[in-house]
């Protein structure tokens, strides 16, 4: 009986483990976004685009050639 029960406690605690190693965050996808036209010069205005018209977790203007682009982030 003793055997038992310290195989059940023990089963217990590894389900718990196990669901305790699965949460996590999300991984971030970037991409160049589709609705800013023009060179990205306030990362605050391409954060507000990003999030308002494509549904993104977040926007910031980064280097892309000679000048700057507006990037959005998504959950992969």
């Amino acid at each position: 009986m003793n055997n038992k029960v310290i195989l059940s406690l023990l089963f217990c605690f590894l389900l718990v483990a196990s669901n305790e190693m699965q949460v996590g965050e999300a991984k971030v996808c970037q991409r160049r976004s589709k609705t800013w036209t023009g060179p990205c010069i306030h990362t605050d205005n391409c954060n507000r685009q990003c999030m308002n018209r494509e549904d993104a977790r977040s926007g910031a203007c980064h280097k892309s050639g000679f000048g700057a682009a507006c990037f959005c982030y998504f959950n992969c």
